[in-house]
Order: structure tokens, then C-alpha cells, then sequence
């Protein structure tokens, strides 16, 4: 039977509470696979697995328990290894760099920020900076409208701007945000959204950091910003003993969102 993996810890981490389910209906036993100086947090994997809610929460809820007792890297959602030997495998493997994670991740959290424009409030800023696309909405105003091609320019030209607007203020929101975190991960470009980047912080500097995205907020107004978190650090562990997320069980992101 294939092996779902939650996170990798130190071996003198403490036990679970007796009895703790994982992820699967009914819930999989999870259990401790130890080689060496670490140990995995795993349970049989269930067949057909499938990121429905109920699964999601089981494997954010086993996490949740880890961590609660020190540090642990977090799998991603799906994460499935052949069998017990391969996770004890590549533990052995990668002795050096699964200890060198717990040691930098420990007493650490993830704030993940996504950020998009307010269109009123942009097209607004695209304007009042561009006088030549100021000078083109004026002459198609008192043309009427203007003609179809420089309707088309218009709105090309509008569209490029607020395009240049997008990457200016993604690195403005990750430059605010940077020096009130221990490291930073951009992550993958998603519909709606123009910066989704990934913060790791201190624990106790949470508050510290919520306060920098407040004045980020007041710097730039014309920013929807998004905070998820505290989350663990999914974003600062690479892939670990197993299937990436979405591969072998089809399993989702459950991390940063």
C-alpha cells in the first residue's frame, strides 16, 4: 500500500495523541516513520484520494498537531511515496538538507499576500500619470467618442499602462512587505491576482509584520490586498519523500492558496 506523507519533524519530536486520523473515510491511523535523526508523519494513503474539504481539513488538522509541538516541514496536500521504505529512503538521503530546514523553519510561519488593482482607483492612477493617454480620451471625448481605430488605441494604450502598473506595484508590495519577514518565495502567477507572494516569519514578529501590510495598505490604496495566514511554511520546503501535490493521488495545494 502507497504511503501519504503529512511533514517531516526531528526524531525526538513529541508523539501524536493516540489515536490521531488522517486523512481517507474512514480516517487512516497516522503513524511515525523514524530514520535517523528525523522521522516522517504518515498514514496508509486511501485510494482515490481527492481534494474534497473534509480531506483537506484531515491534513491540515494532523499539521496542526505536529507543529503545535515544535517544528515540522509540511507536505502538500496529495503528497504519496510508494511504500514506508522509499520515505525512509529519501530521509536518508537528504539527512542533511531535512535538518538544515528544521533548524531555519523553526519558530516560523507562513503569510501568504495575493494583491490585485481596485480598476476604478488604477484606471484613476493610469490617467493622472500618462498625459498622452489623457490627451487621446480628451480629443475622442470631444469627437464624440472618436473614431473606432482610436477607440482601439485608447484602449490599448490603457491596457499596456495599467499592465506596467501591475509589475510596478508587485515589487512596491513585496519591497514593503520584505524587511518585516526572515525570507521571502514569489509564487506562480494566477488569474485575477498581480503579485501572490509567500513571507516566512517569526512567530512572535506576526504582529509586527500585519502591521507592515496595514501601511502597505495606506501607501497604496488603489490595491486589494489578501493575507493568508499564519499558515506553515509550505512555500520554504522543497519537495519532500513523495509525489508532488496533484500528482499521484490528485491532490491540491491545501498550503498558501
Amino acid at each position: 500500500m502507497s504511503t501519504y506523507v503529512y511533514g517531516i519533524t526531528a526524531a525526538t519530536h513529541p508523539s501524536l495523541p493516540e489515536g490521531t486520523g488522517g486523512v481517507g473515510d474512514p480516517p487512516r491511523k497516522v503513524r511515525i516513520l523514524k530514520e535517523g535523526e528525523l522521522a516522517a508523519v504518515v498514514s496508509d494513503a486511501p485510494e482515490g484520494l481527492r481534494p474534497k474539504r473534509r480531506e483537506l481539513l484531515a491534513h491540515q488538522n494532523v499539521l496542526s498537531e505536529i507543529g503545535a509541538e515544535g517544528c515540522v516541514l509540511p507536505m502538500r496536500f496529495g503528497s504519496v511515496a510508494p511504500d514506508d521504505a522509499a520515505v525512509t529512503g529519501v530521509l536518508a538521503e537528504r539527512a542533511e538538507h531535512y535538518a538544515e530546514r528544521l533548524g531555519a523553519l523553526d519558530g516560523r510561519v507562513e503569510y501568504n499576500i495575493k494583491a490585485n488593482h481596485v480598476e476604478e482607483a488604477v484606471l484613476h492612477h493610469v490617467m493622472a500619470d500618462n498625459p498622452e493617454i489623457r490627451a487621446l480620451a480628451e480629443a475622442n471625448r470631444q469627437a464624440g467618442g472618436g473614431t473606432y481605430e482610436a477607440k482601439i488605441q485608447l484602449g490599448e494604450m490603457v491596457a499596456a499602462a495599467v499592465k506596467g502598473k501591475e509589475a510596478e506595484d508587485a515589487t512596491a508590495l513585496e519591497h514593503a512587505l520584505e524587511p518585516a519577514a526572515d525570507a521571502v518565495s514569489v509564487g506562480p502567477e494566477s488569474t485575477g491576482w498581480l503579485a501572490n507572494v509567500s513571507f516566512l516569519v517569526k512567530r512572535e514578529a506576526a504582529d509586527e509584520f500585519l502591521a507592515a501590510v496595514e501601511r502597505a495598505r495606506g501607501r497604496l490604496p488603489h490595491l486589494e490586498v489578501r493575507v493568508n495566514g499564519p499558515l506553515p511554511p509550505y512555500s520554504f520546503v522543497e519537495p519532500g519523500p513523495a509525489e508532488p501535490a496533484g500528482t499521484a493521488a490528485g491532490g491540491a495545494d491545501a498550503g498558501a492558496g
